[in-house]
């Protein structure tokens, strides 16, 4: 028979050919590297017999889909492993996922982090072992009696569609639940490694029984494995949580669990951060506004929240009537609109504001600045006319790319989805909203992917996704054409005709949420903020008492400046001072001893360049000022 290969070629094979005889008619290092493969668009074992005229393409641990074969059998792998080590262990779930795979287990005792290592050992010698992973498929009732003692699986399979093929997977004595597909046999599991465990309720509803996921990752050697677990590392060390409490930034408390306590430190670097929002917006012809944090219920009926995002908003009643704390600034914002007639001259009318929303969000899901019950958007609101939306997406995509660029993201992915299956409006109107953002793009010369489908279900969306110096991509921008909200709430503007018409709406952030950019933040820069954005800018170390209102004087010549110092007058030496203040990461040291006292100089440091040596007081103020200051926004 006759197979069709993925460059069009035809392959003649036996009429028992299976995916792994193409890859061994192939040649021999395809046969070697092969993990899986594709039949007819569908992953499937090497194992899978063919049929005449089937379209095979060989799938090895160099693409996405090796990497999730790989994976996967590895969380098979590890089930065997806990279920040794913990007898009467019941398995859950263990898909692979974005740079590793999980397992879902009740275990018959408390475990802790100290069971990974015997967990990696098994799994090292199930490897060594190399079992082969054995597809079964079986009846409903067949499955039914093989998983009896797992609850879990048992309920899954209960849930099954009738008439849906059961399969199962086996190696050595070990069985699963599985689509599949696996690769060959567990000896082909290149680099593995047991990583955390966590707490997570079976299918995420907190109703159920709260379950222990241990976590693991692996690679196609251990050269990856090992450049991952730097990574990992790296992250560890970086953790906003832990340079949070270290820098004295910010808190979490049980009297208000998800909502992040913002110390003064951690207030200078937002205002920081604010300051270069209002300069931005400033200068690209924004104006801010703010709405209230509570409004009425009437609103979110209106606008659809009642109905679609109850669950995750807070209300209180006022004056017998029902009310809602804010989840998102939009309607407020159409408030302001509606206040006053309009008209097509204002247009684009733009209405930035930093408004803070609160969402419930489950206790499960809250983690440090990242998942927040309360946190302050920057949003904005576009109003402009049908021919005027290139244009001001154009100037969006713009600012958001200078203001990524001051942080140091360079690496930016723009991903434009499209209309979602459930969605409002004309497919004309869908077309030409997508077709404007399409055209904006391609303005810009900036490279981007199509998300078809991802779309929100009033219009078209561009989202940015950042890139840390850790290589993970953060979506905090988004750009969203928006034709539902002008006619529900009825806005209108008098045209050149003297007619009224709907505007056209644009939402967008840069930032997405303040609190958790910060996090991003903090992560990126490992605490060691630029230094415009430092809580602490520049600290002065006098070299003994004496010199403590001379260092008083640099420290007021400073302020003045616009530089956010301070006095070190620790009982410490010199030495430790410097330690001390490297560890808290500030940008700028000045040393005042006697030479510096007499001659009204400084000794100066940087954190980026080390020791510049000796400057008179002003120069160095001068300097530190310049290498302190806000960015300032320049538009071509």
């Amino acid at each position: 028979m006759d197979v069709t290969l993925p460059d069009g070629a035809k392959l003649t094979v036996s009429e028992d050919a299976t995916a792994l005889t193409v890859a061994e008619t192939i040649g021999p290092r395809l046969a070697k590297a092969a993990v899986a493969a594709t039949v007819g668009g569908r992953l499937v074992d090497l194992s899978m017999p063919l049929h005449d005229g089937d379209e095979v393409s060989i799938v090895t641990l160099a693409s996405e889909d090796g990497l999730e074969v790989l994976r996967h059998s590895s969380a098979h792998v590890l089930a065997e492993a806990a279920t040794r080590v913990f007898p009467g262990t019941k398995v859950a779930i263990g898909p692979a996922i974005k740079d590793g795979f999980y397992y879902d287990f009740e275990f018959p005792e408390a475990v802790t982090e100290e069971a990974l290592a015997r967990f990696q050992t098994e799994m090292e010698r199930s490897i060594k072992e190399a079992k082969p992973f054995v597809r079964e498929e079986v009846s409903r009732e067949r499955a039914l009696e093989l998983f009896e003692d797992e609850p879990y699986k048992a309920e899954l399979i209960r849930d099954l569609p009738e008439g849906e093929t059961i399969s199962l997977y086996r190696h050595g004595d070990f069985v699963d639940l599985c689509r599949g597909p696996h690769l060959p046999d567990t000896g082909r599991i290149p680099s593995v490694r047991a990583l955390s465990i966590a707490g997570a309720y079976w299918r995420g509803d907190s109703a159920n029984t709260m379950l222990t996921r241990v976590y693991g990752t692996a690679f196609p050697s251990r050269k990856e494995l090992d450049a991952h677990l730097e990574r990992l590392e790296m992250a560890r060390q970086r953790d906003h949580r832990k340079l949070g409490r270290e820098l004295d930034l910010f808190s979490f408390h049980d009297e208000g669990p998800g909502f992040p306590f913002f110390h003064p430190k951690g207030m200078r670097v937002i205002n920081a951060l604010l300051e270069y929002w209002r300069a931005e917006h400033r200068a690209a012809g924004y104006e801010e506004i703010k709405t209230p944090i509570i409004l009425d219920r009437a609103l979110w009926e209106q606008s659809g929240h009642w109905d679609n995002y109850k669950d995750n908003m807070y209300f209180t009643r006022i004056d017998e009537a029902d009310f809602a704390v804010k989840p998102m600034n939009c309607p407020g914002g159409i408030l302001v609109y509606r206040s006053a007639q309009h008209s097509y001259r204002e247009f684009p009318l733009r209405m930035a504001e930093l408004g803070l929303v609160h969402r419930h969000e489950l206790s499960g899901v809250l983690h440090g600045l990242f998942r927040v019950r309360t946190f302050t958007q920057d949003d904005a609101h576009i109003y402009c006319l049908p021919e005027q939306i290139e244009d001001e997406v154009v100037g969006v995509i713009d600012l958001v790319m200078r203001m990524y660029r001051t942080f140091g993201f360079e690496k930016v992915h723009l991903e434009l989805s499209t209309r979602p299956e459930k969605s409002i409006g004309s497919a004309e109107m869908w077309e030409a909203a997508e077709r404007s953002l399409a055209v904006a793009l391609e303005r810009t010369g900036l490279e981007y992917s199509l998300n078809p489908g991802d779309g929100a279900f009033y219009g078209p969306k561009i989202d940015f996704h950042i890139e840390d110096v850790m290589g993970r991509t953060w979506q905090c921008a988004t750009c969203q054409l928006d034709f539902a909200m002008p006619e529900r709430f009825d806005l209108e503007y008098v045209g050149v005709d003297n007619q009224r018409h709907r505007p056209v709406m644009i939402h967008r952030t840069v930032l997405g949420s303040i609190e958790r950019f910060l996090g991003i933040l903090i992560e990126h820069y490992g605490g060691a903020f630029p230094a415009w954005l430092a809580p602490l800018q520049a600290v002065v170390i006098p070299v003994a008492d004496r010199h403590n209102d001379y260092a008083a004087e640099v420290v007021a010549a400073l302020g003045v400046a616009g530089v956010r110092a301070e006095v070190d007058d620790r009982t410490e030496s010199v030495g430790r001072k410097i330690r001390d203040n490297e560890m808290a990461k500030v940008p700028y040291m000045l040393v005042v001893g006697d030479r510096e006292v007499e001659a009204a100089a400084v000794s100066l440091r940087s954190r980026a360049e080390g020791d510049l040596g000796h400057r008179e007081r002003d120069d160095a103020v001068r300097e530190v000022a310049r290498g302190a200051g806000i960015p300032v926004p320049v538009l071509e």
